[in-house]
Protein backbone atom coordinates (compact mmCIF):
# COMPACT_ATOMS: atom_id res chain seq x y z
CA UNK A 1 0.00 0.00 0.00
CA UNK A 2 1.43 3.37 -0.97
CA UNK A 3 0.85 6.50 1.00
CA UNK A 4 0.13 9.90 -0.49
CA UNK A 5 2.30 12.92 0.22
CA UNK A 6 2.72 13.83 3.85
CA UNK A 7 1.16 17.16 4.82
CA UNK A 8 3.70 19.29 6.64
CA UNK A 9 2.48 22.54 8.17
CA UNK A 10 4.33 25.40 6.48
CA UNK A 11 5.26 27.12 9.75
CA UNK A 12 7.36 25.43 12.41
CA UNK A 13 7.90 26.72 15.94
CA UNK A 14 10.71 24.88 17.72
CA UNK A 15 11.59 25.66 21.32
CA UNK A 16 14.16 23.98 23.48
CA UNK A 17 15.19 24.01 27.11
CA UNK A 18 14.75 22.18 30.39
CA UNK A 19 11.56 22.76 32.38
CA UNK A 20 13.44 21.77 35.56
CA UNK A 21 16.18 24.40 35.24
CA UNK A 22 14.61 27.75 36.08
CA UNK A 23 14.66 30.19 33.17
CA UNK A 24 15.88 27.48 30.78
CA UNK A 25 12.16 26.61 30.57
CA UNK A 26 11.38 29.80 28.59
CA UNK A 27 11.62 28.14 25.16
CA UNK A 28 9.27 25.23 25.94
CA UNK A 29 6.89 27.52 27.88
CA UNK A 30 6.63 29.84 24.89
CA UNK A 31 5.96 26.89 22.58
CA UNK A 32 3.30 25.58 24.96
CA UNK A 33 1.51 28.95 24.82
CA UNK A 34 1.73 29.12 21.01
CA UNK A 35 0.51 25.53 20.64
CA UNK A 36 -2.63 26.47 22.55
CA UNK A 37 -3.06 29.85 20.85
CA UNK A 38 -2.65 28.35 17.36
CA UNK A 39 -4.47 25.05 18.02
CA UNK A 40 -7.04 25.71 15.31
CA UNK A 41 -4.42 26.48 12.66
CA UNK A 42 -3.31 23.69 10.34
CA UNK A 43 -0.50 26.00 9.18
CA UNK A 44 1.58 25.76 12.38
CA UNK A 45 3.42 22.87 14.00
CA UNK A 46 4.95 23.31 17.45
CA UNK A 47 7.85 21.13 18.62
CA UNK A 48 10.04 21.19 21.70
CA UNK A 49 12.99 19.28 23.05
CA UNK A 50 15.70 19.60 25.70
CA UNK A 51 18.28 20.61 23.09
CA UNK A 52 18.77 20.83 19.35
CA UNK A 53 20.28 17.75 17.75
CA UNK A 54 21.32 16.69 14.27
CA UNK A 55 18.01 14.86 13.70
CA UNK A 56 16.11 18.15 14.00
CA UNK A 57 17.36 19.12 10.54
CA UNK A 58 14.64 16.82 9.19
CA UNK A 59 11.99 18.91 10.96
CA UNK A 60 12.83 21.77 8.56
CA UNK A 61 11.85 19.79 5.45
CA UNK A 62 8.86 21.28 3.64
CA UNK A 63 8.61 24.41 5.78
CA UNK A 64 8.00 27.96 4.58
CA UNK A 65 9.41 29.57 7.76
CA UNK A 66 10.82 28.39 11.09
CA UNK A 67 10.87 30.13 14.47
CA UNK A 68 13.45 28.80 16.93
CA UNK A 69 12.86 29.81 20.58
CA UNK A 70 15.37 29.58 23.44
CA UNK A 71 16.34 31.24 26.71
CA UNK A 72 19.47 33.39 26.74
CA UNK A 73 21.72 34.89 29.39
CA UNK A 74 23.30 37.31 26.92
CA UNK A 75 20.46 38.82 24.88
CA UNK A 76 18.90 42.18 25.66
CA UNK A 77 15.75 42.13 27.80
CA UNK A 78 13.02 41.23 27.23
CA UNK A 79 14.06 39.34 24.06
CA UNK A 80 16.02 39.57 20.82
CA UNK A 81 15.06 38.43 17.33
CA UNK A 82 17.74 37.34 14.85
CA UNK A 83 17.43 36.14 11.26
CA UNK A 84 19.65 33.08 10.97
CA UNK A 85 22.01 31.80 8.29
CA UNK A 86 23.12 28.19 7.97
CA UNK A 87 26.69 27.68 9.11
CA UNK A 88 28.86 25.02 10.64
CA UNK A 89 30.06 26.06 14.09
CA UNK A 90 31.67 24.48 17.12
CA UNK A 91 28.33 22.94 18.13
CA UNK A 92 28.22 20.93 14.89
CA UNK A 93 29.72 17.79 16.45
CA UNK A 94 28.17 18.05 19.91
CA UNK A 95 24.89 16.78 21.26
CA UNK A 96 23.58 20.33 21.77
CA UNK A 97 23.62 22.15 18.45
CA UNK A 98 22.93 25.76 17.47
CA UNK A 99 20.05 26.51 15.11
CA UNK A 100 22.61 27.58 12.50
CA UNK A 101 24.31 24.17 12.70
CA UNK A 102 20.93 22.42 12.34
CA UNK A 103 20.31 24.55 9.24
CA UNK A 104 23.74 23.54 7.88
CA UNK A 105 22.88 19.86 8.36
CA UNK A 106 19.64 20.47 6.45
CA UNK A 107 21.64 22.09 3.62
CA UNK A 108 23.98 19.09 3.41
CA UNK A 109 21.19 16.50 3.60
CA UNK A 110 18.76 18.17 1.22
CA UNK A 111 21.19 19.83 -1.18
CA UNK A 112 19.27 23.08 -0.92
CA UNK A 113 18.98 26.10 1.31
CA UNK A 114 16.93 25.72 4.49
CA UNK A 115 13.72 27.69 4.87
CA UNK A 116 14.00 31.18 6.38
CA UNK A 117 14.72 30.73 10.10
CA UNK A 118 14.40 33.23 12.93
CA UNK A 119 15.70 32.93 16.49
CA UNK A 120 13.65 34.37 19.32
CA UNK A 121 16.03 34.55 22.31
CA UNK A 122 14.25 35.32 25.59
CA UNK A 123 16.29 36.89 28.38
CA UNK A 124 16.70 34.61 31.38
CA UNK A 125 18.66 35.09 34.59
CA UNK A 126 18.56 31.92 36.67
CA UNK A 127 19.10 28.40 35.35
CA UNK A 128 19.43 26.40 38.57
CA UNK A 129 18.18 22.82 38.71
CA UNK A 130 14.85 22.50 40.49
CA UNK A 131 14.06 26.22 40.40
CA UNK A 132 10.97 27.71 38.77
CA UNK A 133 11.33 30.46 36.15
CA UNK A 134 12.21 33.79 37.76
CA UNK A 135 9.58 36.55 38.00
CA UNK A 136 11.54 38.81 35.64
CA UNK A 137 11.96 36.00 33.09
CA UNK A 138 8.19 35.44 33.13
CA UNK A 139 7.70 39.11 32.25
CA UNK A 140 10.15 38.66 29.36
CA UNK A 141 8.29 35.52 28.32
CA UNK A 142 4.98 37.41 28.15
CA UNK A 143 6.49 39.99 25.80
CA UNK A 144 8.12 37.26 23.68
CA UNK A 145 4.85 35.31 23.42
CA UNK A 146 3.09 38.40 22.12
CA UNK A 147 5.81 38.96 19.48
CA UNK A 148 5.81 35.28 18.43
CA UNK A 149 2.04 35.20 18.11
CA UNK A 150 2.20 38.22 15.80
CA UNK A 151 5.03 36.56 13.80
CA UNK A 152 2.86 33.49 13.24
CA UNK A 153 -0.06 35.65 12.08
CA UNK A 154 1.92 37.76 9.59
CA UNK A 155 0.01 37.85 6.31
CA UNK A 156 3.33 37.50 4.46
CA UNK A 157 4.07 34.25 6.25
CA UNK A 158 2.58 32.21 3.41
CA UNK A 159 1.46 32.75 -0.15
CA UNK A 160 -2.32 33.27 -0.23
CA UNK A 161 -2.83 29.85 -1.86
CA UNK A 162 -0.99 28.20 1.05
CA UNK A 163 -3.05 30.09 3.63
CA UNK A 164 -6.30 29.08 1.94
CA UNK A 165 -5.17 25.47 1.59
CA UNK A 166 -4.02 25.32 5.22
CA UNK A 167 -7.28 26.82 6.40
CA UNK A 168 -9.34 24.27 4.46
CA UNK A 169 -7.34 21.29 5.64
CA UNK A 170 -5.97 20.59 2.13
CA UNK A 171 -2.31 19.93 1.40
Amino acid sequence: MTQGPVCVPPLLVFGWGNLSRGDDALGPLCVEYLRTAMASSAAVECLEDYQLQIEHALDLVGRQRVLFIDASLTCQAPFEVTLLQARQDESFTTHAMSPQAVMQVFRKLQGEEPPPCTLLAIRGERFELGEPPSPRALIHLAAARQWAHAWLNEPSALPLSQVNAAGSGAC
